[in-house]
This record gives structure tokens, C-alpha cells and sequence, in this order.
């Protein structure tokens, strides 16, 4: 495939890093060859770094002004608030499109499997973290932060984040873009403790080091971690040997288990080597069961949390699960449930595990290699699954002029959001912010963004 070559038409769906990466690789390494349609569900751009990314952690957006050359390059076209799978199937992308790319990432959440999961009370990391992001589909969210005791099981960063923006005072989170109907409500909160819950040890836990240092950095709560928690078996030492981060991890923990408490307003604690075996409560979670674990080596490598037999039960009015992420199936699209991704080899879709590559159809992102990596890790991904495509012959559609596209939309009343209409929200928006001290002021109702990007 060259540059000389007749233009070849990519649409890549969903407007995340994945995505915006894989945009980029395309039209770097075709140049004039290619034209690419980006498809997005919602009117803004930019997936988890507007709605996924901790609203006090403003520096990681930045990444967003990459993302705005590639929106800017002629080459490139951003088909907004297009629903893929009602507005556009992948038989209506094959017929207009010589490639399609699958960058939707995992947006559900992964569940305990404990009774009691469905209490109120009890929500997902995934639809807070999205509710006070200003995600359209959460802005309804009922967050009850009338309890005294949050929980949040799980060890990564989302649980680092929830715990933050818990433990953290209405006026260090008014400087930063979190929803007004967030601020709104956790000015109201009368939460005390928040409460970390890992299965396995602090050596296999998977928070990064800078992120775990800011726990113990909040003004307004102190830090709680258990010494005798934090005692892994060789095995798990010699796992972590050369892992600067989990070492580094471990030298965190300890000094906090060191750390004497200063009488703040919120206290957050870490604990480890407990898993939920249920939420207990009458109409709403009242507390949490908890089984004890020890750690044990598998023949394979692994470290297992095995139950003691012993259990805890904490007092919790509001839990939060936070054990990861998981891709669902789209219509039309091979899918892996055991491993909730869409079977690829580095990044061309297999007709199954193990079968052969689907012409012209390619992964990029989580729902590629499942929910790992940093908003980095995605460039090197989607570069990747680039390079598979422009070694492939593609199979010509049958109708691939730029405006064929619209076309169909517009016979079936959707009318694309551009980027410069995205360009006059993102100005609405940050002028908000700036009148208010705040880097911007997010719209949280498609029908608001739509009226104010005209």
C-alpha cells in the first residue's frame, strides 16, 4: 500500500485515545492516501481523558491538545453523537469504508458475584467515576453520601481516585472540572472513613506509586494501613524483584503504617488480604462481610488469595466496586466473553479464538488487549493494529465517497456532531471555567451541548 494509491476510506469508532492514536498512526503512515471518520456516541471527543480521568488530576487532560491537532488535519472527520450500532452497523461501515477500527474500549464494569451486590447503596466505581465526570449517562445517578463508611473494593487507581474525591473537601474539588451536580452533592456528604479493600497482599496490589503517595497527602484525612497487612511471603517478593513500582509501592504502605493521625475530618484506610463475601442490609447496605485471606505460590507463578476461614464484617453504608472493566459484545463483531474482548491478532479481528482474520475489520485499545496500560499504552496499541492494516489487502466497499456517509445519516435523522461544532462547545465550556476559577465547566446533557455549540 502506498501514498500513490487510490484514497482508502477508515472509519475508526470511538473517539477515546484509542482511537484518536489509531487516526493518527493512519493518516502518518498513508498521508493523502487515506481519509478517516471518526465515530463517536457522544457529541465531545476524547473518551476516559474527559470522562474517565480524576477531576483533580488536570495535567493528565493535556493529552488532549494531541488529540486536537489530529481533529484539525483535513484528512480526518469527526462524526459525533453517532451511535454505533443504531445509527451506523458494521454492515453499513463495510459498505462505505475499506477498513473499520474498533476502538470502544471496556466501559462495564466487572461484579463481585456476592449476594447483596444489588443493594442500594452499592454502585460501581465505573458509573461514579462517570457521574461526577459529567458522563450524559450518569448524571442521574443516585450517589446516597449520607453514609458514615464508604468501601471500595479493589486496589488500582479508580479506587485511589473514588477515594479522593470522597475524602477530599468541596472547596479543593471546586477548583477542578468535576460535575456542578457532583460538587452539589458531596457537599452534603457525611462521610468519616473510607475503606480500601484488596484480596491479595500490597505487593500484588496494582496502584501506582505516585497516585498512592497522594493518599497520604490529603488535607483533609489521615492515612491508616495495618503493619501486620503488610507482610508478603518470599514468593511475592520475588515476583515484584525488579518492579520499581511495586517496591516502591511497599515502601509507601509501610511508612504510612508508621504515619501517626493528626485528628483531620476523614480517615482513609488500606486494607489487604480480605475479599467481599457479602453486603449485608435491609432496604440499603449496612455493612460488608469480608473473608480473611492468606496468601499462597501456585505451581504456575501465581499468587493466590486463599479464605483462612475467618471472616470480618464492616460497617459500610455506601460500597464501591472497583475490580475492573470489561468490553460487551457489539452486533455483528466476534467476542471472547471468558476474556471480554474482541479476538484479534495484534489488532486484526479473528472470525473466533484461534480462526481467521476478518477482512478489513481491526481492534484497537481495551477492547483489544482487555482494560490495562496507561492513556499512553494506547498509542503503542493502536500503532500496532495500524501497521497489521496497511499490510492487508482490503476489500473494496461498494460505495466509498465521503459522502455517502452522510447521506445515510441524514435519511435516518441523525445529523453528525463536527469538530467545529465540538470546537464552540469545548470555547463554551472553558469560558465557564475560567469565570469561575475552574479549568472548564462540563455540559452534562447532550441536548444543553448540542444548544450550545449551535
Amino acid at each position: 500500500m502506498s501514498n500513490s494509491a487510490p484514497a482508502i476510506r477508515v472509519a475508526v469508532v470511538g473517539a477515546g485515545p484509542a482511537g484518536f492514536y489509531a487516526a493518527e498512526a493512519l493518516v502518518k503512515t498513508l498521508g493523502d492516501a487515506v481519509s478517516v471518520d471518526l465515530v463517536e456516541r457522544l457529541p465531545a471527543p476524547y473518551g476516559l481523558v474527559r470522562y474517565g480521568v480524576a477531576p483533580d488530576h488536570e495535567k493528565m487532560k493535556s493529552v488532549t491538545r494531541l488529540y486536537d491537532r489530529t481533529l484539525a488535519d483535513p484528512r480526518v472527520r469527526f462524526l459525533g453523537n453517532v451511535d454505533f450500532g443504531r445509527d451506523l452497523t458494521l454492515e453499513d461501515l463495510r459498505r462505505h469504508y475499506h477498513a473499520v477500527i474498533l476502538a470502544v474500549g471496556s466501559a462495564h464494569d466487572r461484579r463481585l458475584g456476592v449476594p447483596g451486590e444489588d443493594l442500594p447503596g452499592s454502585l460501581s466505581a465505573t458509573e461514579f467515576v462517570a457521574w461526577y465526570n459529567s458522563h450524559p449517562d450518569y448524571r442521574e445517578l443516585e450517589v446516597p453520601l449520607d453514609a458514615k463508611t464508604a468501601v471500595v473494593i479493589g486496589v488500582g487507581n479508580v479506587a485511589i481516585d473514588v477515594t479522593r474525591v470522597l475524602a477530599k473537601t468541596v472547596a479543593e474539588l471546586s477548583v477542578t472540572d468535576i460535575a456542578d451536580h457532583a460538587l452539589d452533592h458531596l457537599a452534603g456528604s457525611t462521610i468519616e472513613d473510607i475503606v480500601i479493600v484488596g484480596r491479595r497482599g500490597p505487593a500484588e496490589s496494582k496502584f501506582t506509586t505516585k497516585e498512592l503517595r497522594e493518599l497520604g497527602e490529603l488535607a483533609n484525612a489521615d492515612i491508616f494501613v495495618r503493619e501486620e497487612e503488610l507482610h508478603p511471603i518470599p514468593e511475592s517478593l520475588a515476583a515484584i524483584e525488579g518492579d520499581v513500582n511495586a517496591t516502591k509501592n511497599l515502601e509507601v504502605l509501610r511508612a504510612f503504617a508508621k504515619q501517626a493521625p493528626t485528628g483531620k475530618p476523614r480517615r482513609v484506610h488500606i486494607r489487604f488480604l480480605l475479599s467481599p463475601l457479602e453486603l449485608r442490609g435491609n432496604g440499603r447496605v449496612s455493612s460488608v462481610v469480608l473473608a480473611k485471606n492468606r496468601l499462597e505460590a501456585r505451581p504456575d507463578g501465581s499468587i493466590a488469595a486463599v479464605a483462612t476461614g475467618e471472616t470480618e464484617e464492616l460497617d459500610a453504608q455506601l460500597v464501591f466496586r472497583s475490580v475492573g472493566y470489561r468490553a460487551k459484545p457489539l452486533a455483528g463483531v466476534p467476542f471472547d466473553e471468558r476474556r471480554a474482548v474482541v479476538p484479534n491478532d495484534r489488532g486484526r479481528v479473528l472470525a473466533g479464538a484461534g480462526g481467521a482474520p476478518v477482512p478489513g475489520l481491526y481492534v484497537a485499545g481495551w477492547v483489544k488487549r482487555g482494560p490495562s496500560g496507561v492513556i499512553g499504552t494506547n498509542k503503542a496499541c493502536a500503532m500496532e493494529t495500524v501497521a497489521r492494516l496497511v499490510e492487508d489487502e482490503l476489500p473494496e466497499p461498494v460505495d466509498p465517497r465521503p459522502e455517502a456517509v452522510l447521506e445515510l445519516l441524514a435519511a435516518r435523522g441523525v445529523k453528525p456532531f463536527t469538530a467545529q461544532q465540538w470546537a464552540r462547545l469545548d470555547a463554551v465550556e472553558t469560558a465557564a471555567g475560567a469565570a469561575s476559577g475552574r479549568p472548564r465547566v462540563k455540559l452534562a446533557d447532550v441536548g444543553a451541548m448540542l444548544d450550545a455549540a449551535g
